[in-house]
Order: structure tokens, then C-alpha cells, then sequence
């Protein structure tokens, strides 16, 4: 037999399997995050964080003019679960909160003020760290991913995960009134 095979059947092939893995892992972070939370629509909040960090890695690619390629999506992998770790961090503060009888608006609030500072930290030494293989020709594709996302998603995720959360929070509590 002749196999006739190419750069794009590779490329298909690796993109596929990141596919797959990428899927792997989402299914464990939303399992790992069901069984510390005990819900089951909390970590769909959580998970928010990731598409916002597409939002950044897409934008890092386009400004570099840089190509998205395995690094880049080796890169998006890895963020998925430094972004989720941002909306634990806020949405078991405000349980915490809310369990002292705190309202769910002012839980929120001393959310962000609270959780922002160790975000921030944990964002800018992706950052950092990434900025040493930006250059390498081989791992660029990583660091932009790393960077892009990490800096889009953690502005995006102090934002917006606080708002789908109150959200959901308060029509659990307008649908469970009898």
C-alpha cells in the first residue's frame, strides 16, 4: 500500500487530538468542580472563563500576526484551568459570604475587592513567565495564547462571572419562592 500524507494531515491529526484532549479536560475541571460545590449549575458559570480567554488568545494572534498552532492550542489548554481557578476563587468567596447572611449584592462587591489582588498576581506571573518564550519560533504560539488569554479573560472573568452568577442566583431564588 501507498500512503500519500502531507503537513495538513498532520496538522489535522494534532488538532484533533487537542480537540480531544481539550474536551477530556473540560469534562474533569466540570466534574472536580460539581463534587467540591455540590451543584451542578455553578461550575457552567465557572467554566465562562474559558471562552473570554479565546476572546484574548484570538486577539493576541491577530495583533502578533502570529498563526494559531499546536503551541497555541497547547496554550488554551493550560489556560482553561488557571481561568476556572479565577472563578472559584470569587464564586466560593461569595458562598462563604452568603452562607454568613451577607446579600448576595454586597457578597459580590467584597468578592471583587477581596479575590481581585490574588487574580491579579496569579494573571501577571502567566504573563511574565510567558513573556521569556514569546520570541522562540516554536513556542510563540504558546506564550501568545498564554498571554492574550490570560490577560483578557482575567478583566472579562472579574466582570462577568459575578454577573451570571448573581444572575443565576437570584432567579434560583425567585423560581424556589412558593
Amino acid at each position: 500500500t501507498l500512503k500519500w500524507d502531507g503537513e495538513w494531515q498532520i496538522t489535522y491529526e494534532v488538532f484533533r487530538d487537542l480537540g480531544i484532549a481539550f474536551a477530556v479536560v473540560i469534562v474533569l475541571i466540570y466534574i472536580l468542580i460539581v463534587g467540591w460545590f455540590q451543584n451542578f449549575s455553578v461550575p457552567i458559570v465557572m467554566l465562562a472563563a474559558i471562552p473570554l480567554s479565546l476572546i484574548g488568545i484570538v486577539l493576541g494572534h491577530w495583533m502578533l500576526g502570529a498563526y494559531f498552532t499546536a503551541t497555541s492550542m497547547i496554550g488554551f489548554i493550560a489556560l482553561a484551568g488557571v481561568m476556572v481557578r479565577n472563578s472559584v476563587l470569587l464564586i466560593d468567596f461569595i458562598n462563604i459570604r452568603l452562607e454568613e447572611g451577607i446579600p448576595i449584592k454586597q457578597a459580590i462587591i467584597e468578592a471583587g475587592a477581596v479575590r481581585t489582588t490574588p487574580i491579579l498576581l496569579t494573571a501577571g506571573a502567566v504573563v511574565l513567565g510567558a513573556v521569556i518564550i514569546l520570541f522562540d519560533p516554536i513556542f510563540q504560539g504558546l506564550a501568545i495564547s498564554l498571554m492574550g488569554g490570560t490577560i483578557t479573560s482575567t478583566f472579562l472573568t472579574l466582570l462577568v462571572v459575578p454577573l451570571i452568577y448573581f444572575r443565576m442566583m437570584r432567579n434560583q431564588k425567585t423560581n424556589s419562592k412558593p
